[in-house]
């Protein structure tokens, strides 16, 4: 968890110094631009997710070598994927801008922030790669390092560009790529000794690029790359939806979905632990350690949720007041600041069980789930935001939310009947 909050606290951090610009258009462009890289790199977030529930599954099983070249043949696919982003940056720059109804303005300084952040992508699909096998090896401590050095590299150049040399997005980027390449560097020192411990540090080709193992690997990183597809064209749709109702409501929309970020990368913490200790216990084939990791992870979460419910109901003006000075955005945002306090208790149930199905590696009702759940959701914001405006967006989130949990129940007996008893 403490690997996770980092995360949007940087974005956080990025949204408040443009926030505090004299133009909300610096505001937009930057709600904009991070979309798009969500939508990219989330869009290859089985880089982690599969990564993690692979690695663990072989270290529950005892199996050193298999653990190892899981490594290897992420990182390959990783930093083939951050290639082609690079060699087709400008037809992914277009595509993307097509369904985004901005102003002129917005428009400008997304296209500037992207030129800029696009070459981070070889490091940060290949940083997913590094977390998740740490995580999957049960060294959850490595992956709170790297996140760590990583968005505090980011924050300070943040400060360094935006506030102390004059410069826009294009400083909030800048810093951005060498904190991704600062990142990578540290991970694969980390890596180098973390393989030395194991005795491990030659790559076995033979191994890494058996046709069996990578056709299962990128089976499952399918289903669980159309997953989180499902998911970033919600979160697409919430910013489009805001963009169309003007420069006002998207940069409001942005701050709020600042404390959406910030609710669901903490409680995903515990989404993680999840997919380590149940991808460890369906390798070690015990039914008793999954009931218990399953247990353990669920109550904490659940007590955090109801954590951030209280702390934004309690200061959820001082969090919008702090994150931007412009006084249009403040007022629309208040207005919504409802959804965000009941956000974590719906939002809970459907990252928890994200967890447990990527450690059990069931990709396929994953899949299933989401889908169901994006219709949900899709029908409720054509339904509600006529009636609604703003309030029939955050409406239709929610309700995908709740979908997200209902659906994913629906499977969640299949997990334990999957598991092959061992002992």
């Amino acid at each position: 968890m403490l690997a996770n909050i980092t995360i949007p606290l940087l974005g956080a951090v990025d949204t408040a110094v443009v926030g505090h610009l004299d133009q909300v258009y610096y505001l937009g462009a930057v709600a904009i631009g991070s979309l798009i890289f969500n939508f990219l790199y989330w869009g290859f977030g089985f880089l982690r997710m599969g990564t993690t529930g692979f690695a663990a599954q072989a270290h529950g099983a005892g199996d050193t070598a298999e653990a190892v070249d899981t490594l290897w043949r992420a990182m390959i696919i990783a930093l083939a994927i951050g290639v082609a982003l690079l060699i087709s940056q400008g037809l992914v720059i277009e595509g993307a801008m097509v369904f985004m109804e901005t102003s002129a303005e917005v428009d400008a300084h997304t296209r500037a922030y992207f030129a800029i952040r696009i070459w981070s992508a070889p490091a940060a699909l290949a940083n997913y790669v590094v977390l998740g096998w740490f995580l999957g090896m049960q060294n959850a401590r490595a992956g709170v390092i790297i996140q760590i050095v990583i968005n505090l590299i980011n924050i300070v150049l943040d400060l360094v560009f935006v506030v102390g040399m004059g410069m826009a997005v294009e400083g909030v980027a800048i810093a951005t790529v060498i904190a991704e390449y600062a990142g990578l560097g540290l991970g694969l020192v980390m890596l180098r000794h973390a393989l030395a411990k194991l005795g491990r540090t030659a790559i076995v080709w033979r191994r890494v690029l058996e046709p069996a193992r990578l056709r299962h690997m990128i089976g499952i990183n399918r289903d669980i790359f159309l997953r989180t597809l499902c998911l970033i064209t919600a979160f697409a749709y919430l910013t489009i939806q805001g963009a169309r109702m003007g420069d006002v409501i998207l940069a409001a929309n942005a701050v709020l979905f600042n404390m959406v970020t910030f609710m669901s990368y903490a409680l995903d913490g515990f989404a993680n632990a999840a997919q380590a200790l149940v991808g460890r216990a369906v390798g070690e084939g015990s039914r008793a350690d999954y009931r218990g990791v399953v247990r353990a992870s669920t109550i904490w979460a659940l007590v955090f949720a109801a954590g951030f419910s209280l702390i934004y109901a309690a200061t959820g003006t001082l969090i919008i007041d702090g994150i931007t000075t412009l006084d249009a955005v403040r007022a629309a945002a208040r207005e919504a600041l409802p959804w965000m306090i009941v956000a974590p208790l719906v939002s809970v149930w459907g990252y928890q069980l994200d967890g447990i199905f990527i450690g059990a590696m069931l990709s396929r009702e994953m899949r299933n789930a989401m889908i169901l759940s994006l219709i949900v959701y899709l029908v409720a914001v054509e339904i509600f935001r006529p009636l609604l405006g703003n309030h029939g967006i955050w409406l239709g989130f929610t309700l995908f939310m709740v979908a997200r949990g209902v659906t994913l129940g629906y499977y969640f007996p299949r997990i334990e009947r999957s598991i092959v008893e061992k002992r």
